[in-house]
Order: C-alpha cells, then sequence, then structure tokens
C-alpha cells in the first residue's frame, strides 16, 4: 500500500472544499501515451490506488510500463465502534489522496490503444469517480 514515510503533523484537518473546481496541475500526459483522467473532484484511498493499478497490469498482461500520478499523503482518522464523544481525535486510518477533476491519475505506455484502452476501463471501474482515457497530444515546436 502507498504511504508515506514520514510525515509532519500526524492528524490532519479534514478540509473538503479544497476538492472544489478544476485541477491546474498533473492535468497533462507527462510520461505515457495514454491516460486516465479524473472527471469529478474526490478523495482517492491507498486500497483504491493499488486495486486500479493491479487491475490495469493484469489487463496488460504485464507488460507495458504503468505510472501512478497520485499520492495518498491525506491521513484520514476514525474513532472506534460504539466510543462516546470527546476525549480527542481518533487515529489515524487510512491515507487518501485529494484528486480534483482534469488530474491525470494514471499513465500507460508500451502498449497498443486498445489493450491500453480496456485496461483504463477496468481501473477506471476500482476508483470512486468518473474517469476519462485519454490519449497523449504530439507536441510541434515552432
Amino acid at each position: 500500500m502507498l504511504s508515506p514515510k514520514r510525515v509532519r503533523h500526524r492528524k490532519q484537518m479534514k478540509q473538503v472544499r479544497h476538492l472544489r473546481g478544476v485541477e491546474n496541475r498533473g492535468t497533462t500526459i507527462a510520461f505515457g501515451d495514454y491516460g486516465l483522467m479524473a472527471l469529478e473532484g474526490h478523495w482517492i484511498t491507498n486500497r483504491q490506488i493499488e486495486a486500479a493499478r493491479i487491475a490495469m497490469a493484469r489487463a496488460m498482461k504485464r507488460g507495458g510500463k504503468v505510472w501512478i500520478r497520485i499520492f495518498p499523503d491525506k491521513p484520514l482518522t476514525k474513532k472506534p465502534a460504539e466510543v462516546r464523544m470527546g476525549k480527542g481525535k481518533g487515529a489515524p486510518e487510512k491515507w487518501v489522496a485529494e484528486v480534483r477533476a482534469g488530474r491525470i491519475m494514471y499513465e500507460i505506455t508500451g502498449v497498443s490503444e486498445e489493450v491500453a484502452r480496456k485496461a483504463m476501463q477496468l481501473a477506471g471501474a476500482k476508483l470512486p469517480i468518473p474517469t476519462k482515457f485519454v490519449v497523449r497530444q504530439e507536441r510541434t515546436i515552432l
């Protein structure tokens, strides 16, 4: 599972408002030929990121290369079941990545477009948000 080696603060506030709007970084394909773009903002857990990566690797029959462009660096806390109110904040339970609309989450290279499209579709089914398959645009230098 993905998680930070160390963090400055063990517990963070939730701050859901960061997920509104459109992403302005990480919106273009940088490494591979095909990408999976988020169409809405959401928290994506480290388990969901890993499940999507495994689904892609299996669909590609472990050929090609996969880049994960998101990292779960935000801790979510939870108090145990049937515990009374108060007595402080709960222990860190899981790690999430804050993803906004327009973010490229995964990239693939080394496989055909049909295989990449199928792999990205399977990966998107593991994620809690609608996604879109995108192809790299070749830049021409004038």
